[in-house]
């Protein structure tokens, strides 16, 4: 039986955003319990010509956002990159799941052949619509994602595996 593609987009989506808020709770606890300023994770990069943990967390928003809109044929949600608390950075992706969860699935079916046009400064790229998710939109969320945890872990907030996966689903 062939998965659809809202079975391939939207779970993952949700789950790695949870992970994400979960993450951000726990950085935001350990700033507190340590008295060290949340602007010190929220602006900490791996490497200086890295972005830092706001604009990783931003990027993983937009992708996941971006990419659901985009297979549903509909308008990207713009979110203004001007988080610079933990606080604010939740929200966003509460709100990234809202609009998530607000795409019926019935939009996002049968959109594996449907045009995915990405517009960057070097130059619009077109992809088939599975090609972009699978090849192209999760690996991007998953990018950003992993190096939200790796940025917090290196800053010594106690995140592990178990963190990064989330809770696990019922065994069947």
């Amino acid at each position: 039986m062939p998965i659809s593609m809202s079975r391939l987009s939207v779970p993952a989506f949700e789950r790695g955003l949870g992970v994400l808020s979960a993450i951000l709770d726990k950085a935001e606890n350990h700033a507190a319990a340590k008295k060290i300023d949340e602007a010190v994770f929220v602006q900490a990069r791996l490497y200086p010509d890295m972005l830092p943990l706001s604009a990783q967390v931003q990027m993983s928003s937009d992708s996941a956002k971006g990419a659901v809109a985009r297979l549903a044929g509909l308008e990207v949600p713009s979110f203004a990159d001007t988080e610079t608390t933990f606080a604010a950075l939740k929200d966003r992706v509460g709100r990234t799941l809202e609009f998530i969860r607000s795409v019926p699935a019935a939009a996002i079916d049968g959109s594996e052949t449907r045009t995915v046009v990405l517009k960057a400064r070097s130059g619009n790229r077109a992809f088939e619509g599975q090609d972009y998710l699978l090849g192209f939109a999760l690996p991007n969320f998953y990018f950003h994602l992993t190096t939200t945890y790796a940025i917090l872990r290196h800053n010594g907030v106690e995140v592990g595996k178990p963190d990064y996966l989330g809770p696990l689903p019922p065994q069947s």
